[in-house]
């Protein structure tokens, strides 16, 4: 299979389609195109690199059963023992109520107090906020792509990113994108229309991050607070902090949890395979009325278990496949807290947000969103989209990366850290296996992240 044919399959199971498409002639005229000509010359290598993060799969599961068995067994043994754990600890908590509760309702059960904010932003978006109220000093957290508020309380009281911080004093602020599952309404649009979903990070970080800061700290009576963002939420604040300077003096510390900004040397083959085609695809889907990618609701509760299978091993299963783009690391992978993960993720988002993405993979920049020659010139006055012009950034900057995370390759962040003029901390996680998805969810979370934003925190 062609990366062309391959990428139209991932992104019409997954998408929230409501039309009928005349695939034939579609691949037809798509395997004409110059950029799907070089994704298919390109796929051969991707594949490869695939089918190697596969194999590291029972490489990682059989260091993790020499540590439950005496004996040496053969992997694909080790693997079927394995999978009956992962299964048990699965099922121990597939039928806790966290999985449908709402993050209101888990904040509530935990002992935290909670409030429901509604921001309405420049350009007529009501973003839905959530505080965990105190007198200390304003935290405010800001969630990756397909995901949400939900995010920083998933992992429990006991290593939930806000409990944590509630716990120190501080007022916990957490905010939601537009077009995830908490803020899906607009001043006069509809989510049926394509309007609605017309941006991507870019917007999130010129409007919705602006219009919350702004009230978080009008409602808090003070001057600045603390910004910790995690992948998507990093890639908005550079975009706020580069295009609205003023807000440079409203935040007194930003830590960026896998930071994405350059994305050159992306791991994840599942992005490097659907980059190159970005451009075409995002056209072809415009045109086909598909514009939200993983929306929450009923219809991808269905595609899931149309995709992954039925029972909880399946469920694991599928949750490997996010392996292949967030990165390999099953010892810090909570299994028995898995249903609840799943049953919040992924929360929705623009198909516009994952091609101006696909655009910084290709380009190997952090520019604005690219609309062709004769759009760029009409909208920005040059024939390619101008970068975000990073040295304008003057909030202190504390970056957190690791070696596994297929998302935030270190030589980029390392390009990053050396482009943002107050960058004041740079910080790998000791840990080989620390993935994408273990700066909010792993297991020692408080002993790898926590002990050492705590002390950052405290100096700001």
């Amino acid at each position: 299979m062609t990366a062309i044919g391959f990428t139209f399959m991932v992104l019409l199971v997954s998408c929230h389609c409501q039309v009928i498409i005349p695939f034939g002639s579609a691949v037809s005229t798509l395997m004409n195109n110059r950029i799907v000509q070089f994704a298919s010359q390109i796929s051969a290598d991707v594949v490869t690199n695939t089918v190697g993060a596969f194999t590291k799969v029972p490489d990682a599961i059989s260091k993790i059963v020499s540590s439950f068995n005496t004996f040496p067994l053969l992997k694909n043994k080790n693997l079927l023992n394995y999978a009956d754990l992962l299964v048990s600890e699965y099922n121990a908590n597939v039928n806790n109520e966290d999985v449908m509760l709402s993050i209101g309702d888990l904040i509530t059960k935990y002992g935290y107090p909670v409030e429901r904010h509604i921001v309405r932003s420049e350009d007529g978006y009501n973003l839905q906020m959530f505080r965990i109220p105190s007198n200390g000093s304003v935290v405010f957290l800001m969630h990756g792509l397909e995901g949400s508020a939900d995010d920083f309380v998933l992992a429990g009281p006991e290593s939930g990113l806000a409990y944590l911080l509630a716990n120190e004093g501080y007022d916990v602020w957490m905010g939601n994108a537009r077009g995830n599952k908490h803020s899906r309404n607009h001043e006069f649009l509809s989510t049926s229309e394509a309007e609605f979903w017309n941006f991507s990070w870019h917007e999130i970080g010129y409007y919705d991050l602006p219009a919350m800061i702004d009230y978080v700290l009008g409602i808090s009576k003070s001057a600045t607070l603390k910004y910790i963002g995690h992948s998507q939420g990093t890639t908005t604040f550079f975009v706020m902090a580069a295009e609205r300077e003023e807000y440079n003096d409203k935040v007194s510390l930003m830590v960026a949890l896998s930071p994405v900004a350059y994305m050159t040397h992306v791991k994840s083959p599942i992005v490097r395979l659907l980059s190159p085609g970005t451009p075409i695809i995002y056209d072809v889907m415009k045109h086909l009325g598909v514009y939200e990618f993983l929306p929450d609701n009923s219809l991808t509760k269905a595609l899931r278990l149309l995709i992954c299978g039925v029972g909880p091993f399946a469920d694991i299963l599928c949750s490997n496949f996010l392996f292949l783009i967030f990165g390999f690391d099953l010892e810090q992978l909570n299994v028995t807290n898995l249903p609840v993960v799943m049953g919040h993720m992924p929360a929705g988002a623009s198909v516009k947000q994952f091609a101006h993405y696909g655009q910084g993979v290709l380009s190997g920049e952090f520019r604005k969103f690219d609309l062709g020659a004769e759009g760029n010139r009409i909208k920005y006055g040059s024939q390619t989209p101008p970068r975000y012009a990073l040295n304008r950034i003057r909030v202190p900057v504390s970056l957190f990366y690791s070696e596994e995370d297929w998302l935030a390759h270190p030589i980029d962040v390392d390009r990053l850290y050396n482009e943002l003029p107050n960058a004041v901390d740079i910080h790998k996680v000791p840990y080989e296996n620390f993935n994408h998805l273990d700066f909010i969810l792993a297991k020692d979370f408080k002993k790898l992240i926590y002990k050492r934003l705590r002390k950052l925190l405290s100096l700001f």
